[in-house]
């Protein structure tokens, strides 16, 4: 039998963060994020993708090419939990693993066949740096992969944690109309690492071509700066 541990990079995904700062901590947070997974040359055949419009979610396991790292840890320091707090790397899904791979649930939205780029899947919910590679693609399916009745050990206790955001009229009217939501829904995860409480301190996140500046003070998220990219 033939042992390999070469994986084959089939796609990658155009998504709005070109920086891993302010990307969703977990698949699904944003169902108003909107994403597209442009396949390799040597895999835009399309009948590959014959049957997966018939799914309303899929799975992608896809490389943290931003986090790789030759050194094994056996714990890390959750951010939800302050960063002070220590639990082992096989009870989280930090990045920072012996294999570099991530897991996420997407909703498929619609697939377009044809085209320079076709077939190109569209995809909501995703929490994927921009050009991330994808190693493989798989179907959700409810009967096997939901468990109602499991249980999310320490996620469970930070899931709901949430900023109000707040915009003034003049910079929101900077943030293209059909972004708002997703990026508002973004900021009210607090991209902040949990262990920072300055309230004084402005933050900076690239988002859709944007460079937002926030500040975060008593669990509300004031955006004071939007202007383009290089600008």
């Amino acid at each position: 039998m033939r042992d390999s541990d070469t994986m084959k990079i089939i796609a990658r995904i155009r998504s709005e963060f070109p920086e891993k700062f302010g990307i969703p901590r977990q698949s699904g947070l944003v169902e108003e994020l909107k994403a597209d997974i442009i396949f390799e040359p040597e895999y835009r055949n399309p009948d590959a993708l014959r049957g997966i419009e018939e799914y309303s979610h899929i799975w992608l396991i896809w490389k943290f090419s931003e986090s790789v790292t030759d050194t094994f840890r056996a714990t890390v320091r959750p951010p939800r939990l302050g960063g002070n707090v220590r639990k082992g790397v096989f009870a989280t899904r930090s990045p920072f693993r012996p294999n570099a791979i991530g897991l996420s649930c997407v909703r498929l939205l619609g697939v377009t066949l044809t085209g320079a780029e076709g077939p190109v899947l569209h995809v909501a919910g995703a929490d994927l740096m921009d050009r991330t590679p994808i190693y493989d693609i798989k179907p959700y399916l409810p009967a096997v992969d939901s468990h109602p009745d499991a249980v999310g050990g320490f996620a469970d206790r930070v899931f709901d944690y949430a900023l109000v955001v707040r915009c003034p009229k003049d910079l929101e009217e900077r943030i293209p109309k059909e972004r708002r939501a997703a990026l508002y829904s973004v900021l009210s995860q607090d991209p902040r690492p949990s262990y920072q409480e300055d309230p004084e301190r402005i933050y900076g996140m690239a988002f859709a071509g944007l460079e937002v500046k926030f500040t975060v003070r008593e669990g509300i998220l004031t955006i004071c700066g939007v202007s383009e990219q290089g600008n």
